[in-house]
């Protein structure tokens, strides 16, 4: 599949005198499955075999017309071709390869019509520019250049005629059918890839409203910051973050719209530089039109794409400006909190000071009476000494140990800690 790739959509040989008609139709997934079903059922009309699911181009001779089918990431092409005599651009307008193809099946093409050409092929020896500018095409607005590194003339208006399509003439000359095909493949990518390219223009155009609202409710907050105090920030936080999902979401709306638009733009350049075009004496090239009239839309979807970048900058700088002032101030209020705790602890110790000192008497006025009562029954044994004598000499000693004994268990108990 991978090798295959590069012979994807290979241009075919062509012949002068020669009448192309190129529509290209806007599609979705299920307008892309419609136009696969549209072009077999046009196949099956012919008797002819009908394409598989992995299928995404088509060449086919239907007798009266070649058709060529192509599938795109967001458009279906179809291109017709039919041999035409040159006596067809005598005092007439020509004949359009369009024209043979049925009207029915035509007019229920799946999508939305993007761009639609009319290329007509002709031998330079048979053909001459004044008819040419006086029976196709305008003449105030008329373009043209020779093309194929000058073995060939291209000439086009840039205009949507009466019938709905746009018109090119190309006066092949001494163009192999080869070569020519190539040639014609690239005539017909420069104006889809053009107007693929405009479609980022609209959305650029609509992003300009939403992001000229955010910048002035981003500069209005970046004020409100600054002077506001503790109480208004979890209202100017939530304004931002507010801020900030609309922004991010109107970047996710029009990112690959863009991306797509300076994709198809760069296509356009390169299909022009392929064409090998130089200047006709007091026209102008192709190249020249293309980047006096794209260069604006260009610029425009160009700019929205920075200035939504630049916009999801500030305001993440302002979000991160925002948290860290709520945090300094949360770590300040923090503090205050510890030094209270530790004030409150300090307090707590003095009173357990304070507790520990009465512990001390109350443990020793219950041990002085324990050696009270036992000085009592040893006074019967011959203990010389009188209880309430005993108990006076047991008081101090008692009372050291029992304070000792309390210090050195407080002791351990904050070396444990």
């Amino acid at each position: 599949m991978l090798h295959n790739e590069i012979h994807a959509r290979p241009p075919e040989a062509l012949a002068a005198p020669l009448a192309i008609a190129h529509i290209v139709m806007l599609a979705d997934a299920a307008g892309r499955e419609a136009s696969r079903a549209h072009v077999a059922a046009l196949l099956r009309d012919h008797h002819l075999a009908l394409p598989d699911a992995q299928t995404t181009h088509l060449r086919m001779d239907l007798g009266a017309f070649r058709i060529r089918w192509e599938l795109h990431t967001e458009f279906v092409s179809w291109t017709f071709m039919v041999p035409t005599p040159v006596e067809a651009f005598g005092a007439r307008e020509p004949t359009s390869a369009i024209d043979v193809v049925p009207r029915e099946w035509l007019a229920a093409l799946p999508g939305q019509c993007l761009c639609s050409l009319n290329l007509w092929v002709l031998p330079t020896h048979q053909f001459g520019a004044g008819s040419l500018v006086k029976h196709v095409l305008h003449e105030d607005t008329l373009v043209a250049s020779t093309v194929a590194d000058g073995h060939g003339e291209l000439h086009t208006d840039f205009a949507i005629h009466a019938d709905g399509f746009s018109r090119m003439v190309l006066l092949a000359g001494g163009i192999t059918p080869r070569r020519l095909g190539r040639l014609v493949q690239r005539l017909l990518e420069i104006e889809t890839y053009r107007m693929a390219a405009l479609l980022g223009l609209p959305a650029a155009r609509e992003a300009t409203t939403v992001l000229a609202f955010a910048e002035r409710e981003l500069a209005e907050l970046a004020d409100a910051i600054r002077t506001a105090n503790r109480d208004a920030e979890p209202a100017l936080l939530n304004r931002l973050t507010r801020l900030a999902g609309q922004v991010e979401s109107q970047y996710a709306a029009t990112h690959s719209r863009f991306s797509a638009s300076a994709a198809y733009f760069e296509l356009v350049d390169r299909r022009i530089q392929d064409i090998a075009e130089s200047r006709l004496a007091g026209m102008q090239t192709i190249r020249e039109f293309m980047d006096r009239r794209l260069t604006p839309a260009r610029s425009t979807c160009e700019w929205a794409t920075r200035r939504q970048d630049a916009l999801s900058q500030r305001v993440s700088r302002m979000s991160n400006l925002l948290r860290t002032r709520v945090e300094i101030e949360q770590q300040q209020s923090s503090q205050a909190l510890l030094a209270t705790m530790n004030k409150r602890q300090d307090m707590q110790l003095k009173l357990q000071s304070t507790v520990e000192g009465l512990s001390v008497a109350a443990i020793t006025y219950y041990i002085v009476g324990l050696v009270s009562y036992l000085a009592k029954g040893a006074q019967k044994l011959g203990w010389p000494l009188s209880p309430e004598t005993t108990a006076a000499v047991a008081i101090p000693v008692v009372a050291v140990g029992v304070w000792w004994s309390l210090r050195r268990l407080h002791h351990q108990v904050f070396r444990t800690r």
